[in-house]
């Protein structure tokens, strides 16, 4: 026999898992991957810093807001990777996907460039 959460147990737990979508300041995300995989100047990167603030994560989270950022670049020749300072002005609920522009895949100097913006679902600013 198969036991049920009283209707009013389950209303509450129901309204505790709608209060994130609702409350708090709305985020945006930082990536560094590609979204357009068939551009062949273009590189994933690695997110090291947001407002001095590291993180190994491979997704930051943000609040809206001018944003500094530090980006490592893939390596280049000789396993060498080099970084950049990016300025991003973070709008809110939106996921950028950053990548590193090189001329040559042997290169280790890359160019930092917004790939896509996205807007992330149930964010409402």
């Amino acid at each position: 026999m198969r036991r049920q959460l009283p209707w009013r147990l389950a209303a509450a737990l129901g309204a505790v898992a709608l209060l994130p979508a609702c409350a708090g300041p709305a985020f945006s995300e930082l990536v560094g991957e590609r979204y357009f995989v068939t551009r062949l100047d273009t590189y994933p990167l690695t997110i090291s810093s947001v407002d001095g603030r590291s993180s190994t994560l491979p997704v930051q989270y943000v609040e809206a807001g001018p944003r500094q950022l530090v980006l490592q670049g893939p390596p280049g020749f000789g396993g060498v990777t080099t970084l950049r300072s990016f300025e991003l002005k973070v709008r809110p609920c939106i996921r950028y996907y950053i990548v590193a522009v090189r001329a040559s895949p042997l290169d280790a100097e890359f160019t930092p460039r917004v790939d896509y913006e996205q807007a992330l679902a149930g964010c409402r600013p």
